[in-house]
């Protein structure tokens, strides 16, 4: 375990992780190094891990149960393996704020990303410190939202699913197995304390309790807040990186500026509980 080494990217979030080869069964000692690391860095890194899929199943799986993605195209023979390609026939479309599917009851605890091929210049990812970013909040805005919650939806999967042709019968099962849920607008993190904002603009609808107009002021004032350098860290791909991030924590954005250049990265999320 004294092999393994943490290089903070930030003095908040985002910490580089060496020595050590994922590629391989973690010891317990190790695992909890990994796991502490995350929660004080909110997203690490992890750099030349020429791991299989299912090396990268199984270290994720230290975490937590795996989900499956019901949207988005899966890896053939392993449905919990999140495929996402893009090149000159498919543009990046992730570049929004966000936090991962907040559109489930409960979502995930995080994911872990690896890169199988990235262009030479571009395609970084971003990563905000939303708890940093609570913290920078005004008192008189913090007493606005506290206790408030937000309603979430899938609504730009919806759009592509219409997109690819799905029926109104399909779409409507899908409303029913994830009807929108409510998430507090500032989540306190179950293993930290720490408090988050947790609005994003990919999926949060709106606030309750409060008229539209103000609603869309408020919401409009959060989602600015992941935008702020100072609460950010970036990211540069290559080949065989890998990120681990914990989606209670931070907002990402991949960046899209590497068209017409090819990105394809395999994504493994882990099951979280319901934000509190």
């Amino acid at each position: 375990m004294e092999n393994i080494k943490i290089r903070p990217l930030t003095p908040s979030v985002g910490a580089e992780i060496s020595g050590v080869d994922l590629g391989k069964p973690l010891n317990s000692q190790e695992t909890k190094k990994i796991q502490s690391a995350l929660l004080d860095w909110k997203v690490i890194f992890f750099r030349d891990q020429a791991i299989t899929t299912e090396d990268h199943l199984r270290f994720a799986r230290l975490f937590g149960e795996l989900e499956v993605h019901p949207f988005a195209p899966k890896k053939e023979g392993y449905p919990e393996v999140l495929v996402i390609t893009h090149d000159r026939e498919s543009r990046g479309s992730e570049n929004v704020w966000h936090s991962d599917v907040t559109w489930r009851e409960r979502p995930s605890l995080g994911s872990v990303l690896r890169a199988l091929e990235a262009p030479g210049v571009g395609g970084d990812t971003l990563f905000a410190d939303m708890n940093a970013a609570y913290n920078g909040l005004d008192e008189s805005l913090k007493e606005q939202i506290e206790g408030k919650v937000a309603v979430h939806d899938f609504a730009n999967f919806r759009k592509a699913l219409r997109k690819r042709g799905a029926s109104e019968e399909e779409i409507s099962k899908f409303n029913e197995r994830f009807p929108n849920p409510e998430h507090p607008v500032v989540r306190t993190h179950p293993e930290t304390g720490l408090k988050s904002i947790y609005v994003n603009g990919a999926f949060t609808q709106y606030i309750k309790g409060v008229s539209d107009t103000e609603s869309q002021s408020l919401l409009k004032k959060l989602f600015a807040q992941a935008r702020i350098p100072e609460y950010q860290c970036r990211f540069h791909w290559k080949k065989n990186s890998i990120a681990f991030w914990d989606n209670r924590a931070v907002q990402h954005y991949a960046v899209s500026d590497y068209w017409p250049a090819r990105r394809v990265v395999e994504r493994v999320t882990v099951c979280g509980d319901r934000p509190h």
